[in-house]
């Protein structure tokens, strides 16, 4: 599977860490304590998801 770009909205939490949320990808919802961590953690979750997609279809 090849790599895409996909727009990601990250937000600091109040309680500490970061939300990433992308209304290109239904489901992808990734935390993590540091931006850094969120976005490794979003990628995973984001091919996870396609990964899924694509096993349906």
């Amino acid at each position: 599977m090849s790599e895409s770009c996909v727009m990601l909205h990250v937000e600091r939490l109040p309680e500490g860490g970061y939300l990433a949320t992308s209304e290109a990808i239904q489901g992808l919802v990734a935390q993590g304590r540091t931006v850094s961590e969120t976005l490794e953690i979003a990628r995973d979750v984001a091919r996870r998801l396609l990964e899924a997609q694509q096993v349906r279809q």
